[in-house]
């Protein structure tokens, strides 16, 4: 079961990731002085990755804790 805890590590740390590149997309977005709707298109254009990132990061965390409750 070791293995699933490592698989399940790496899948939080690629989740992180996808959730870093989040924050720092909509960071850009706001201070590049953008008007609203063209904020708005690049907040919407982020927030698919940022689902997919917190999906993944969840289901990462869940790998690791099956994986120490089984092993």
């Amino acid at each position: 079961m070791e293995i699933v805890v490592w698989i399940g590590a790496a899948l939080s740390v690629v989740g992180l990731c996808g959730i870093i590149y989040s924050i720092v997309a909509v960071t850009r977005a706001k201070r590049a002085n953008l008007p609203d709707d063209e904020l708005r298109a690049r907040i919407s254009k982020v927030l698919p990755i940022n689902l997919l990132a917190l999906l993944i990061s969840v289901i990462g965390l869940m790998a690791v804790v099956i994986g120490v409750m089984l092993g």
